[in-house]
């Protein structure tokens, strides 16, 4: 997968992290983590799967998004979702 890929992904998940913290104004970077986004708990973590789905128009296990460490891991597995889509 390509870097091109991959920023296209994080600007895809960045719309999806605008819209369930209704924080236009929010950037994403790849070292981003759940830590530094104040409203990110478990009902949030929920509505960006949710979110993902739709989309990205794959299905996510939430065990696996849970065991994410930061935004950078987070595209890469939604690139390898796709990919195998």
């Amino acid at each position: 997968m390509t870097s091109s890929s991959r920023d296209t992904v994080l600007e895809k998940l960045t719309e999806v992290f605008r819209d369930v913290f209704d924080d236009e104004a929010m950037l994403l970077t790849r070292d981003t983590t759940a830590e530094e986004i104040e409203e990110w708990d478990s009902l949030n973590q929920i509505k960006l799967i949710i979110g993902c789905e739709k989309a990205f128009s794959i299905r996510l296990k939430p065990r696996e998004i849970n065991a994410l460490q930061n935004i950078g891991e987070m595209v890469d597995h939604l690139v390898a979702h796709i990919s195998n889509a």
